[in-house]
């Protein structure tokens, strides 16, 4: 209702919140599912397919605006999220969660298997990787906060199709990220009992290798997390807080002691897998740095974006790189690094000199880390999904808030049960490398999306300027490319480096010299434009050609069920809602001009 201007008017967010009930009790009828005009009945989907063709290509032109994520697709959840959190909190919840599997498990794998002791140099380039997405990820958590994250940044950038395919992937990272972290727990609270770390799993014979070691705990572990992401985002807040300072004085005794225990001996061979081997860890470790981009959905829930997002999540990264080093450096200089175990890798290095209690220490604050990772990736991962529900892509019954603890508790529970049915099966090998892919990939488009955020604006921009604008990036992009794809496949050679690293940078150089500016920001912006998130962009892509081909297969298969998804329900459901949006918004517009019309008239009368 707009007393102001005497217009009666009804939103698509009023008429849907109606007809999906779940607001004071959850009926979960198909409205709740499928409410849209092309599910109304098995003609109107029949016809719904017919016009795939034309939604599609509506769908990939389509741009969200940023006043639509801020105040459309929040409407939809029916209840608003409360604003409880600060640039402290912000800090805490990025340390809580990336400090957990990624440094306590992979450390010992990478250096055993492809980097040695150089294993510090693969967290290094790792950690720059993730710190130039760090910087793409605050300007828009800053001018869009809103709980989508990375979806909703290319929603508005790249339009929603490419959204949909980040948001496939932001899930599966989530998913699998989760799983991840609990097998790993398992593994620690093993050791933790003075046991294997595999004996608390299930073996079962006539499973396929690789998902044949059940892991009941795991599924326990994300079911009581589970819970408490549900019950109180501050809640959580407040437990992550006494959790990480607990976890931080462990690293710390950890470094200490296993320094002081250290033999320099063990440092040589330093690269006993040559260079090659740096890049390949580096690519399997980058998830040792995931779970930052759980913060920058946080947004919403922040008092401050301007200030508390910059600072929480630049100050949490720079933390956690160098606790990495620290970390990778005493493992190495602890044990020979062909003798590192590859399931608990720090407590046996304190059994091997000789601490054998000091185990026990390191196993419970290992324990605490994948603890608070899961529940700040729970809570991540809850806030994407809601997003995503909000636009129709995935059933809208997901983006609904709890009105009593503020919490999108149904996204919660699902995402949550999908990491447990994966943790349940999948050993963590596997899902480490598939991960790194997915996260590298939405990193790669987040960067993207801030090179056309700062250049295009629609209806601004010259189409001389948008055409070089397309042209430097597809420069850039197969410039990067092609460097991965040739260290990739060759093991020795400088030739393309010397034609592919000129093309980046002169590609970069005329973005930043030939099209100008569209956009600046208003209250934060990443420095360095177009260098960083080009720069962001080159690291990203050459860290994907490091991956294996087997990871690559699982991330088509799964590339692939999410557009037959999308084809055939998230296209359809996610083009009715925005055209009925887009008729409610024309209805109000044009009640406005009658109005205004009027009141001309009665002034013109008047004098």
């Amino acid at each position: 209702m707009d007393e102001g201007n005497g217009i009666t008017t009804t939103t698509t967010t009023t008429t849907t919140t109606k007809r999906r009930g779940c607001s004071s009790s959850c009926s979960c009828t198909k409205d709740d599912f499928l409410p849209e005009e092309s599910f109304r009945s098995w003609g109107n989907y029949v016809t719904a397919l017919k016009h795939t063709p034309s939604r599609f290509k509506d769908r990939v032109l389509s741009r969200s605006l940023d006043t639509t994520e801020l105040v459309q697709m929040k409407a939809r959840s029916q209840n608003e999220m409360k604003k409880t959190l600060n640039w402290w909190d912000l800090i805490w919840f990025g340390i809580g969660a990336v400090i957990g599997a990624g440094i306590f498990v992979l450390t010992g794998i990478e250096a055993k298997k492809e980097a040695g002791p150089a294993v510090v140099l693969s967290y290094v380039v790792s950690g720059v990787s993730a710190m130039l997405s760090v910087f793409c990820y605050t300007e828009f958590a800053v001018e869009i906060p809103v709980a989508g994250g990375s979806f909703a940044y290319l929603r508005v950038e790249l339009g929603d199709f490419m959204a949909f395919i980040a948001a496939g992937n932001i899930l599966l990272e989530y998913v699998v990220g989760g799983a991840a972290v609990a097998r790993s727990w398992t593994s620690y609270f093993a050791t933790l009992c003075n046991r294997k770390p595999d004996d608390f799993r299930v073996v079962v014979g006539g499973l396929a290798q690789g998902y044949n070691h059940l892991d009941p705990i795991a599924v326990v572990v994300i079911a009581c997390v589970c819970a408490l992401a549900v019950t109180s985002t501050k809640g959580s807040s407040r437990l992550n807080y006494v959790a990480s300072i607990l976890h931080l004085l462990i690293i710390a005794f950890i470094i200490i002691a296993g320094l002081a225990n250290s033999n320099p001996a063990n440092y040589s061979p330093f690269l006993p897998y040559g260079s090659r081997g740096i890049f390949k860890a580096s690519a399997v470790l980058f998830f040792a740095y995931i779970g930052f981009d759980a913060v920058a959905t946080m947004a919403e829930e922040t008092k401050n974006p301007a200030r508390d997002i910059p600072v929480g999540l630049v100050g949490s990264m720079t933390l956690t790189t160098l606790l990495y080093c620290l970390l990778a450096v005493t493992l190495c200089l602890m044990q020979p690094f062909h003798q590192i175990d590859a399931d608990a890798p720090f407590s046996v290095a304190f059994q091997h000199v000789g601490l054998g209690w000091a185990k026990y220490l390191v196993a419970f604050g290992a324990l605490k880390g994948m603890t608070t990772v899961l529940l700040v990736g729970a809570v991540g991962q809850a806030r994407y999904l809601t997003h995503i529900a909000r636009t129709h892509m995935m059933p809208p019954w997901l983006a609904h808030v709890n009105p009593r603890t503020g919490t999108p508790a149904n996204a919660t529970i699902v995402m949550l049960a999908a990491s447990s049915v994966i943790a349940f099966f999948t050993k963590l090998d596997i899902l480490a490398d598939l991960l790194s892919i997915s996260t590298l990939f939405i990193f790669t488009l987040v960067a993207l999306a801030l090179l056309v955020r700062r250049h295009y604006v629609r209806g601004q921009t010259s189409p001389s300027h948008r055409t070089k604008l397309a042209l430097f990036i597809l420069l850039i992009l197969g410039s990067s490319t092609a460097t991965a794809l040739y260290w990739a496949m060759n093991d020795g050679g400088w030739i393309l480096y010397a034609v592919s690293a000129p093309i980046w940078f002169l590609a970069t150089l005329g973005l930043h010299l030939s099209v100008p500016k569209a956009r600046t920001p208003k209250l934060w912006g990443v420095p360095f434009v177009p260098w960083l998130p080009s720069a962001s962009i080159a690291v990203n892509i050459f860290l994907l050609g490091s991956i294996d081909k087997a990871s690559y297969e699982r991330f088509g298969i799964w590339t692939f069920l999410m557009l037959l998804y999308y084809l055939f329900f998230g296209l359809h459901a996610s083009y009715d809602t925005a055209k009925q949006s887009s008729d409610v918004d024309d209805s109000i517009t044009s009640q406005v001009q009658k109005v205004e019309e009027g009141s001309v008239s009665a002034t013109t009368q008047t004098t």
